[in-house]
């Protein structure tokens, strides 16, 4: 009998146990290529960093709302019974709720918890606030917010493109170019939101290779395409791809090599963007010469790279990396206009890609199902902010803030409830961050593990993981479906997150206008095995209305898979929209790819006209900044971890060096600092610091210091608190809004500086748990 299954984000895997505890984590059978993330499952599954039971911080318990915020990330916790932790919790909620309504409370979760359909951290808190009246909450994700926001008025959502596009063995077929804006890092392709049966893209990208297709890597690291690919490497200076695809254009143009049948049948606009790109409007042409002195690309091989584009089938792909900069919205604008430009848009292998190994399940072969998952209800207050604004909500409240068009006010957050995620690794400027983080009365977190987020809370509730519940996985980009079997108890007193939200509600009153208890409400009259029955037999339904016959549950829970049938031609990406723009038309406002967005237009925003435009970025290597910190940070995704997720397993600490996250740069940026390899160093800018150690590499550009995200943040708070001992890059990064139209994430728009470390190193804390005290008991 085969050994039972569990599903991550970063991959399938089976189960070996004994004596009721798993021990070892085998590949699933279906899966050539799986992550090593899995290695970290067992040695986390117990440990010191392990939660085991609720957790109040001592100066909260002793005070309430009224404690020393200071002492977040310091302080003592006191363990408590679970009906006093939630007593606790019921409480706050009908004080913030009566005192100042449910717009004060912030619902903060990111949907990386559990790749599970039923214990999804964001879905069970989502449900749990709107039954009591709703919540802020966030809108996009941290991953690529300016393309949610801007693509809708360019050619679709992205959610849409991504989920239909154009597939690695359209692009094999098509024996073509492939232009990676942002590299492909493999690294990226371990993951895939809501888990993934079979890691696809490194053989895909090998089988392209073999059928003759060309790559050409534009990133300032050559190593984020893989070495079997032979790519072209275009060193580029960090945030100027825009730059270079208007100069593209600009020779496209000049040189009478675009197609003006496809854009005048299937785009708007083309002619308001034109006197921009030639200079007519600004006395500046977008040419190669221009471009040379912004990308640092040679003007011969621009020309050269849009000649090669011209006359080849050419995917555009741009990674998701480049909407994390200041300006983030305009090289995904400017990639759609360039792939309509050259044609392409709708053809076998060509067109445009947004995001090709950023994730696993982007441009792999797979069936398609839209699973069932918790329903979440609807949120009454409709208050949001964008993702990546939590700062500016909590120092800023009242203030006004603009978001695609429209303009909002903060919230005034006294509250805020966190289930999934980690806001000391996502957000940016960290120092900022804990400093907002101090104007908040109550903070309450559901964690496992003693990770930053945990520290800087006040409530700790400890919750499950993955190995230790029964769910059902599954995701839209991904053609399996995974029954995980719980394979271990829950750690010590440790409750799922659906338990204890039912938990709080069994304190609180009835919803307004319910006659049953809201606990009841929440439940929903079912325990675990009936909301997987429900949510089974509802992915069953849609399945049979998409030609798909999913077994009856039994029969699917003893198989443990169900696998959905690839389609029988490779997908491309608005094929349809190209066979007949009239019958399928996009979903923008004319119907078509919008090269000049009227929408847009009428925001009246200075730096965003209506169509792409180069704006510089505060920081970047062209800014007066760089004389002072010349060095440009890329704070890339780990390949030892999801995001932050397991950082104190062995695994992730095994690519330390120095127990410190270490930072890649050319030799010649280390000997001017005379810096060598494996030495500790000091990584500074105005916004704080970080200690790392230095790994020298040919593969990165001058002028670049490469560090991944991820390290638990943790501050030298005996010394200097504007320090993260250990690595975080997130210190350093620019906590500002890419535009005022979405808002999102600047991480990439960072300068630095490097120097070798002075003084006494300060040891590392971050897998050091708090001091605990205990209350006796009688």
């Amino acid at each position: 009998m085969p050994l039972p299954l569990t599903a991550t984000h970063w991959g399938t895997y089976r189960v070996e146990s004994k004596d009721g505890r798993p021990t070892t984590i085998h590949k699933f059978e279906d899966d050539a290529n799986p992550s090593s993330i899995s290695e970290a499952m067992i040695d986390t599954l117990q440990g010191p960093c392990r939660i085991g039971n609720p957790m109040i911080r001592k100066n909260y318990l002793l005070y309430g709302p009224n404690h020393d915020r200071s002492l977040r990330g310091q302080d003592s916790f006191v363990e408590v019974e679970w009906d006093q932790a939630l007593d606790l919790v019921a409480a706050q909620l009908q004080r913030v709720k009566k005192k100042y309504g449910n717009s004060a409370i912030y619902g903060g979760s990111y949907g990386w918890a559990s790749a599970g359909r039923f214990h999804h951290a964001q879905s069970q808190l989502r449900r749990f606030m709107n039954l009591y009246g709703g919540c802020t909450t966030s809108r996009d994700s941290y991953s690529y917010a300016a393309a949610e926001v801007i693509l809708p008025h360019v050619v679709g959502s992205m959610s849409n493109l991504t989920l239909e596009n154009t597939s690695w063995k359209s692009i094999a077929e098509a024996r073509g170019l492939v232009v990676a804006f942002g590299g492909m890092a493999i690294r990226n392709s371990q993951v895939n939101a809501g888990g993934t049966g079979q890691h696809t893209q490194l053989q895909d990208m090998k089988e392209a290779k073999r059928a003759g297709v060309e790559f050409i890597n534009v990133s300032p690291n050559q190593q984020d395409t893989i070495d079997e690919l032979e790519a072209k490497w275009l060193a580029i200076r960090p945030n100027t791809d825009t730059a270079l695809m208007l100069a593209i254009a600009y020779t496209l143009v000049d040189e009478k090599l675009y197609d003006s049948a496809f854009l005048n049948k299937y785009s708007l606009g083309f002619e308001k963007f034109l006197p921009y790109l030639m200079g007519d409007s600004d006395h500046q042409p977008k040419n190669a010469l221009w471009a040379e002195k912004i990308t640092d690309i040679p003007a011969y091989k621009i020309v050269a790279l849009t000649r090669d584009m011209a006359c080849k089938t050419t995917m555009i792909n741009v990674s998701w990396s480049l909407t994390r900069q200041q300006n983030g919205e305009q090289p995904y604008w400017m990639a759609v206009v360039l792939a309509a430009m050259l044609g392409g848009i709708g053809d076998s292998g060509a067109g445009f890609s947004l995001g090709l190994s950023s994730i696993n399940g982007v441009g792999n072969e797979r069936g398609y199902l839209p699973w069932a998952s918790l329903p979440r209800g609807k949120d009454p207050t409709d208050s949001f902010i964008p993702v990546a604004r939590i700062a500016d909500m909590l120092l800023s409240p009242g203030d006004e803030f603009k978001y695609n068009g429209k303009s909002y006010h903060y919230p005034d957050t006294h509250l805020v409830y966190w289930a999934g995620g980690n806001p000391f690794h996502h957000h940016q400027d960290l120092n900022r961050l804990r400093q907002a983080w101090q104007k908040i009365d109550t903070v309450i977190v559901h964690e496992p593990f003693w990770t930053p987020v945990a520290r800087y809370a006040d409530i700790v509730l400890p919750c499950t993981v993955g190995l230790e519940r029964n769910d059902l996985a599954a995701s839209p980009r991904d053609s399996y479906l995974i029954a995980m079997k719980q394979a271990a108890k829950p750690f010590q007193n440790a409750r799922n997150d659906h338990d204890i939200f039912a938990g709080i509600a069994r304190q609180l009153p009835k919803a307004d206008g319910s006659d049953t208890s809201f606990e009841d409400a929440f439940r929903d009259g079912k325990n675990e095995d009936m909301w997987l029955r429900e949510l089974y037999q509802e992915s069953k339904n849609r399945g049979q209305a998409k030609g798909y016959s999913l077994p009856e549950y039994e029969e699917f829970m003893e198989k443990g898979v169900f696998k959905l049938d690839h389609p029988v031609e490779p997908q491309v990406l608005l094929g349809d929209f190209k066979r007949d723009p009239i019958l399928n038309p996009l979903t923008t406002p004319s119907g078509l790819i919008e090269i000049f967005s009227e929408t847009i237009f009428g925001f009246g925003l200075e730096d965003n006209p209506g169509h792409p435009v180069w704006n510089e970025p505060i920081e970047w290597l062209g800014a007066e900044l760089s004389k002072k910190y010349p060095l440009h940070l890329i704070s890339h995704q780990p390949a030892r971890r999801l995001h932050s997720q397991l950082d104190h397993s062995n695994y992730s600490k095994a690519g330390k060096l120095k127990n410190r996250e270490p930072c890649i740069i050319h030799p010649d940026e280390a000997k001017k600092r005379q810096l060598k390899e494996g030495d500790l160093v000091r990584i500074y800018n105005d916004r704080g610091s970080c200690l790392s150690a230095i790994k020298l590499s040919l593969n990165v550009r001058r002028g670049v210091l490469m560090i991944a995200t991820g390290a638990w943040y943790d501050p030298d708070y005996s010394n200097d608190a504007a320090c993260c001992k250990h690595g975080n890059p997130n210190v350093l990064t620019p906590d500002i809004a890419t535009s005022q139209i979405a808002q999102g994430p600047s991480a990439m728009s960072c300068l630095v500086e490097v120097e070798l470390l002075k003084g006494d190193l300060a040891e590392v804390t971050a897998f050091s748990p708090p001091d605990i005290q205990f209350i006796k008991k009688n």
